[in-house]
């Protein structure tokens, strides 16, 4: 598609030169003389960018950007100017300019910047469609009173700009749980920039972080590609002590340089952090920077593992199977009951990522109509038989009543039908119960004796 360039200057001459050299470059351009114009043009030709002079006759280029800023419009804009600062240069940046050029326009120069800008554009708009295909996820999923409970605390903390630093073991979503605040906030109409930080070469990592300027040649760091939007900093933990201190620095007086650079940008970004690491005992070792702790953690968030909200599990494996159905054109599947049990005591170590990976190898593996229980069981390496997994009397004892009631009664029933090969009447007899009450007794623990019968 041809991107569309708009030129608002009010000297022809120069309108008609930079028209033509576009024009040669096979983009497609319409001029605007003064601010009124550059206003019904930007609403009927809706530009890709922006070619923007300061110094117009009804009202500047500064106030227009403002202007337009406000409104959301967020397309590049390049401003120009024949009576360029360093000042003026700073303050464009600073409202929302994507960059500034100084007349007599170097052609050289003004094509390298907007063929910069666009892919600038294209990058964020690339990353975020990867990142919607990687993880579908785009709200929380799971009914348990965690999960409820971590919903409501996100809602309460999305329309404030409060830092965020949220906390969980590897795999529970953390990063879900970032797009979430962002997408509640009121910068959702801005970009949502992830920067995972593990791995990240202590050289490269102010250069990702912040930007490069080289000559002409300039690299948009992950703050700037942030601007009007969220920065998610993943694995906070990871960075040295010494570019703790420099990221600290540069938020406490919420302005950053690009390596190399001479003008300070202002950070119009909100910042949310996560850490699969035990923060508070990374301070306490030296690990990590006690100002930057306190400086990030103004609201902390916990996400809960997966083991500790497993009545979420038949939600979860019901949403992957059907997007994956959806979009990786995997055929449909049911999971037996005796395949959910199981998965609803496992472990997973890995949390919501490794149950992802599982139900994604099953719809690949199988070739009927319902995985069940030893598919399932061939997938997370189990072997023992559908039962609950010996908790020691101590662990139960630290659980809250009602977990701990729950797994006590499954493990008690479904020993009690193992020894009578799942018959329901001699069961009833043997616990003392009414056949229909215990038939809602199991229903209600998500037992199902034929699945245990099978095993």
């Amino acid at each position: 598609m041809t991107e569309r360039i708009l030129i608002v200057d009010d000297e022809p001459d120069i309108r008609d030169v930079i028209r033509d050299i576009l024009m040669d470059e096979n983009y497609s351009v319409e001029q605007s003389a003064n601010a009124t114009e550059a206003r019904e043009m930007m609403a009927a030709f809706n530009p890709d960018l922006v070619l923007l002079d300061i110094w117009m006759p009804d009202i500047d280029g500064i106030t227009l950007l403002k202007e337009w800023v406000s409104q959301g419009i967020d397309k590049p804009i390049i401003m120009i100017s024949g009576h360029g600062t360093v000042e003026t240069a700073v303050e464009a940046i600073r409202n929302g300019a994507y960059d500034f050029l100084e007349k007599p326009l170097s052609t050289a120069k003004m094509l390298v910047t907007i063929e910069r800008a666009f892919q600038n554009t294209r990058l964020v708009k690339e990353n975020k469609e990867l990142r919607d295909r990687i993880e579908p996820l785009s709200n929380l999923i799971g009914s348990s009173q965690a999960m409820t409970l971590l919903r409501e605390q996100v809602q309460r903390i999305a329309p404030t700009e409060s830092r965020v630093l949220i906390s969980g073991e590897p795999g529970t979503g953390k990063r879900v749980v970032a797009r979430c605040i962002h997408q509640s906030s009121s910068r959702k109409k801005g970009p949502m920039v992830e920067f995972n930080l593990a791995g990240v070469s202590e050289t490269m990592l102010p250069v990702q972080l912040f930007g490069l300027e080289d000559g002409e040649n300039i690299q948009i760091g992950r703050l700037e590609q942030a601007q009007g939007g969220t920065l998610y900093l993943d694995e906070i933990t990871d960075l040295s002590l010494a570019t703790q201190s420099v990221l600290e620095n540069v938020l406490e007086q919420k302005q950053f340089m690009r390596e190399g650079g001479s003008i300070f940008l202002d950070i119009d970004a909100r910042i949310i952090s996560s850490t699969s690491r035990d923060i508070e005992k990374e301070v306490s070792e030296r690990r990590f920077r006690e100002a930057l702790f306190y400086f990030l953690d103004v609201v902390p968030l916990k996400v809960p593992s997966l083991r500790d909200r497993t009545e979420d599990i038949p939600e979860l494996v019901t949403f992957y199977t059907n997007w994956m159905v959806k979009n990786e054109n995997l055929n449909y599947s049911r999971f037996s009951t005796a395949a959910l049990n199981l998965m609803r005591n496992y472990s997973w170590p890995g949390n919501i990522r490794e149950l992802r990976n599982v139900v994604q190898r099953l719809l690949i593996m199988n070739s009927s109509d319902e995985i069940g229980l030893e598919e399932t069981q061939n997938a997370l390496g189990e072997s023992q038989p559908l039962q609950q997994k010996i908790v020691t009397s101590q662990a139960v004892k630290d659980l809250e009543l009602r977990q701990a009631r729950e797994i006590f009664e499954r493990e008690y029933f479904i020993h009690q039908l193992n020894k009578t090969n799942s018959n329901i009447a001699e069961t009833a007899r043997n616990v003392g119960m009414e056949r229909t009450h215990l038939y809602r007794k199991l229903k209600a623990l998500d037992i199902d004796p034929k699945q245990l019968n099978d095993t």
